[in-house]
């Protein structure tokens, strides 16, 4: 198949470039013709796997459609902000709200429904979404160029023979090749890779975030009320916090995210988010309330430096996939459709002057320097790098930087990959709180919580949790990291069980809620994630 114009990943960022493209074409007939813009989603449909907390910016939304409030699906305009420090049996208000988690103006939405409204946004212009496909496999002409991508083949068993309802995978071949696949996607990871696109950039470090959707008795939280919390049960040397968002209809949006960097190997984020909820001060909020959804998701938390070139031939970065994201303030949707606005514009004015070589596309940079997007994250470029030693330390770097425009002590702080701050079983400090035994009414294991999430895969599907050398897993990782993919995992994919007198790796497969947690946190990066047969994962609501 050919196009002109091929979007992998059907979020915010993704979305935004379709529709923008839309609008460019009609402002100037004859550069475009929308039959040749195609988007693929790997998710049953639009919005199906998308997570975020989320207290969205309207900045990016208002650019790309102005009357937006008339008909999005927000759920509730921020009414109120407040910040705690916990400790295990109190809490501490801050008197005064830090600045940038001011959210004056901004929406409490649900990203999943959002999503669903944009991709019929985008239909409706009269561009193609393909729905239950995922993109395998990044193709390159004989230049190098990113030529499109190969889809998944649909129809075999686990042992990749084909069933009576084989379907072989395409090759989509496009001028240009955008890449929207959210956090960690496995073609962007593969563009990295091949060209050498993160290489004077940071390590990029992740957070994963753990979420629960809850409805209270009426009256409990108010819609619009926004509550976020430091400190307990995260250690001081562990990256962090706790949000609570008030939605309608007596909903509450709550969750816990834990930076990917922390040193425990045996450190479990989920256990860490139920031990959050026994707090009084959660305890009391949720009492007589009832779970209605889960999910988990990994977030870009590196900032500026740790961004990947945005082009190459072929290809553009838009999104999570581009590490759009401002850690300080918790927020990265709006930076997500304004990266897909600017790679429009950039296609756009490309097949316009019939050049979409790596140079042309190069233009989306500067762009995006020029814009309100880059001035943000140029504010922040330290900000997470400030609190690699902790709590403390962090505050005080992360208070110089606001008063020097971002920079702190240093011009670029340094960081380290996430797998790499692991230390030894033997090295670990002592003394580490028990796991917390769910109750199935305050608490929930990680099994019960899937089940929330709604995830569904074909049991009879080739693996999509790949470990290159299960040796590792089973002898040496055993001894000097103690298999810590059972407790990263927020869905309980891995776990080690007795087999022929010893303890072997398993695998949970149909669990997995696509987190790319273990693709990030494994300590010997022998684990790598690839997109199940589409349509396979979460299926999330109102998340």
């Amino acid at each position: 198949m050919e196009a002109d114009v091929l979007i992998v990943g059907a979020g915010p960022a993704g979305l935004a470039c379709a529709l923008r493209l839309a609008q460019r074409a009609a402002a100037q007939p004859g550069v475009l013709n929308l039959e040749n813009v195609s988007v693929l989603e790997k998710g049953r449909d639009v919005g199906a796997h998308l997570l975020s907390g989320a207290v969205m910016d309207p900045r990016a939304l208002r650019e790309l459609l102005p009357d937006f409030e008339q008909e999005a699906p927000l759920d509730s305009p921020v009414a109120s902000d407040a910040v705690y420090f916990l400790t295990r049996g109190a809490q501490v208000r801050f008197p005064v709200t830090p600045p940038f988690l001011h959210n004056p103006g901004n929406y409490i939405v649900s990203l999943n429904r959002l999503g669903k409204w944009l991709g019929r946004k985008v239909e409706e212009a009269g561009i193609t979404i393909f729905t239950e496909t995922a993109g395998m496999e990044v193709l390159y002409d004989e230049g190098g160029n990113v030529r499109g991508v190969r889809t998944d083949d649909k129809g075999l068993d686990r042992d990749r023979r084909p069933k009576e309802n084989y379907q072989p995978g395409s090759d989509l071949h496009a001028k240009v090749t955008v890449f929207a696949e959210g956090t960690r996607g496995s073609l962007a990871k593969q563009l990295w890779a091949d060209k050498g696109l993160a290489r004077q950039s940071n390590p990029m470090t992740y957070a994963l975030g753990v979420k629960e959707l809850w409805e209270l008795p009426k009256g409990r939280f108010e819609a619009g009320g926004v509550a976020h919390t430091m400190g307990w049960p995260l250690a001081a040397d562990q990256y962090g916090g706790g949000w609570i968002y008030g939605m309608r209809d007596s909903l509450v949006s709550l969750g816990l995210v834990v930076g990917l960097d922390y040193r425990n190997p045996l450190f479990d984020p989920h256990d860490a988010f139920q031990r959050w909820k026994t707090h009084p001060f959660l305890r009391r909020l949720l009492e007589g309330g009832r779970l209605i959804k889960y999910g988990a998701k990994t977030i870009p938390e590196g900032g500026y430096f740790s961004m990947p070139e945005l082009s190459t031939g072929g290809a553009l970065m838009v999104g999570d996939s581009g590490g759009f994201l401002n850690s300080q303030r918790l927020k990265g949707i709006h930076l997500a459709i304004k990266s897909g606005m600017l790679a429009a514009d950039t296609v756009f004015d490309a097949l316009a002057a019939g050049d979409c070589s790596a140079q042309r596309l190069a233009a989306c940079r500067a762009s995006f320097e020029a814009s309100w997007a880059h001035e943000e994250l140029w504010k922040v470029r330290n900000f997470h790098q400030a609190f690699e030693h902790g709590l403390v330390r962090g505050i005080f770097h992360a208070g110089l930087q606001m008063v020097t425009g971002g920079r702190g002590l240093y011009a670029r702080y340094g960081a380290e990959a996430g797998h790499r701050r692991y230390v030894k079983l033997t090295e670990r400090p002592r003394g580490q709180p028990s796991r917390v035994a769910p109750d199935g009414k305050l608490t929930f294991d990680k099994v019960t919580d899937v089940y929330h999430s709604a995830a569904k895969h074909d049991e009879d599907q080739p693996p999509h949790l790949l470990i290159h050398d299960t040796d590792i897993c089973n002898n040496r990782c055993v001894r000097e990291f103690g298999n810590p993919c059972q407790y990263f995992c927020p869905a309980a994919v891995y776990e080690m069980v007795e087999k022929d007198g010893r303890r072997q790796i398993h695998l949970n497969p149909s669990n997995c809620v696509h987190c790319k947690t273990c693709d990030i946190m494994d300590p010997y990066e022998i684990i790598t994630w690839v997109p199940p047969e589409g349509g396979g994962g979460p299926n999330y609501e109102n998340l």
